[in-house]
């Protein structure tokens, strides 16, 4: 941007495309309320399905769905505890949000 408000600047028709595939990807999937909410849920650790339904007064079936589409992107792993093996646990894949994290960062923070 020119110091001087009463220049405009000059405009640029050969700016290239930004890659916002994978952030964008990120994006979609974070914007749904339910799998959101269990991703904040997860923060405190691992739970099961009729947890996580309870929690955001869903059904059963439908987290299921959401959940399998965040361990489908890498953001939740599942797993049975050894006391209680009749039901799956999920727990959030720290690394996997951290770097969806950094995707979306590349989209909202400023240039440096």
């Amino acid at each position: 941007m020119p110091a001087d408000s009463s220049t405009l600047p000059e405009i640029r028709l050969d700016l290239a495309p930004p890659d916002i595939e994978t952030p964008l990807a990120a994006a979609l999937l974070l914007a749904d309320r339910n799998r959101a909410g269990i991703l904040a849920i997860l923060r405190d650790g691992p739970h099961c399905v009729c947890e996580l339904a309870a929690a955001l007064d869903e059904r059963s079936n439908n987290v299921s769905n959401h959940l399998a589409r965040l361990r489908d992107a890498g953001l939740v792993r599942a797993s049975r505890m050894a006391l209680d093996t009749r039901r799956v646990y999920y727990e959030r894949d720290e690394a996997a949000c951290t770097a969806a994290l950094a995707q979306l960062r590349t989209l909202l923070e400023p240039t440096r």
